[in-house]
């Protein structure tokens, strides 16, 4: 794992802008769109799946899905007006995180690949195909501007490389994307504050850093040019009325936690969105440089029904009489409904392949 030095100024504008990247409404909209995708392949997978498959999934999980979905409605039409409440202890968009680990942990409970909450075995190719749509809602240290919910009150950020660090982005059985920094990151503020102590409430949304007063300060001489404020970890997103947490050493030798309090001094204050007016924010997705063309039709693979679609387009199968349809990108391939002798509809799985894309 890479080391970060928080004085570093590129370290900083990294962290200061992936923060008000992971608390835009932007991304929170793209955790829903991409989640819902999921959402409708999920209940098509349930409705689809043939009874003689061992490898069924839960029903029941579509309880918790639909309940994720409604957050996300009522968090996104907050959040749309600036109001940042949504992300504290009881409120819609924790409930959104909260259910989604549970749904995650209990995800696949077949003994052959899951124990006590934990996943240790891959999962079968088309359970699997629906973890991975699920995770592609996920982005990595979404959990940024949450209300700490632990009774010790740990910063959710201790060090940059939960963010920056590629390592943190692979979980093991999925991986989330890393994301593409601007060339031009802006530069980090650097306010005389207000400043608090860990323990103190929060007065306002925004990014926060941890920081040294320096005595000169503390004494009242301030000699001209001189810093007041030294660097003591790294930045976090709070909001307002939150408790201002502390930082935890652990003794590598004994595995002793110390619980270390810190100065914080408010960095920038989140004032986005209370006009009601969501600004582009099109710079938190762009594309990796040099990104390859599209695949031709043809090195586009066929799939079967009830895989996961991975190309918007027509597609076409010319079995039972042939038939073409539109799907899209993220959904689940349809069956072919087919008369029998007695008239009677039937559901057929089939073959599908891309004839255009769209």
């Amino acid at each position: 794992m890479n080391e970060y030095d928080m004085q570093d100024d590129v370290t900083r504008r990294k962290v200061f802008w992936l923060l008000q990247r992971l608390t835009s409404w932007s991304l929170w909209k793209a955790k829903y769109d991409a989640f819902k995708v999921f959402a409708d392949a999920y209940e098509t997978a349930i409705k689809t799946w043939p009874a003689n498959d061992p490898d069924v999934m839960e029903a029941d999980h579509l309880k918790t899905i639909y309940e994720i979905l409604n957050c996300y409605d009522k968090g996104l039409a907050e959040l749309a007006h600036g109001h940042r409440f949504v992300w504290r202890a009881g409120q819609v968009l924790k409930h959104v995180v909260s259910k989604f680990d549970n749904l995650d942990s209990y995800f696949y409970r077949n003994p052959k690949y899951w124990e006590r909450g934990g996943q240790f075995e891959p999962y079968p190719p088309k359970v699997d195909m629906l973890y991975q749509l699920m995770h592609r809602s996920e982005f990595q240290m979404e959990s940024a501007p949450l209300e700490i919910m632990a009774s010790d009150n740990v910063a959710r950020l201790e060090s940059p490389g939960s963010l920056l660090d590629p390592v943190y982005y692979d979980h093991g059985f999925y991986k989330l994307a890393y994301p593409i920094l601007p060339d031009d990151l802006p530069e980090v503020p650097d306010p005389p504050g207000p400043v608090i102590q860990s323990g103190q409430s929060v007065p306002c949304d925004g990014i926060w850093e941890p920081v040294i007063i320096e005595r000169s300060r503390v004494l009242g001489v301030v000699p001209i040019g001189a810093k007041l404020f030294k660097n003591n970890g790294c930045f976090n997103y709070f909001v307002a009325d939150v408790d201002a947490p502390v930082f935890a050493s652990v003794d590598v030798t004994t595995f002793d936690v110390t619980l270390r309090p810190t100065h914080w001094r408010l960095l920038w204050e989140d004032r986005r969105y209370l006009d009601g007016v969501i600004p582009d924010e099109s710079q938190y997705f762009l594309e990796p440089p040099g990104k390859s063309e599209p695949l031709a039709l043809e090195a586009v693979a066929p799939v079967r029904t009830s895989d996961v679609c991975p190309v918007s387009g027509e597609w076409r199968t010319d079995e039972y009489g042939g038939k073409t349809v539109q799907v899209e990108r993220g959904t689940t391939m349809p069956d072919m409904l087919v008369r029998d002798n007695l008239g009677e509809l039937k559901a057929h799985w089939v073959t599908w392949r891309l004839v255009k894309r769209v």
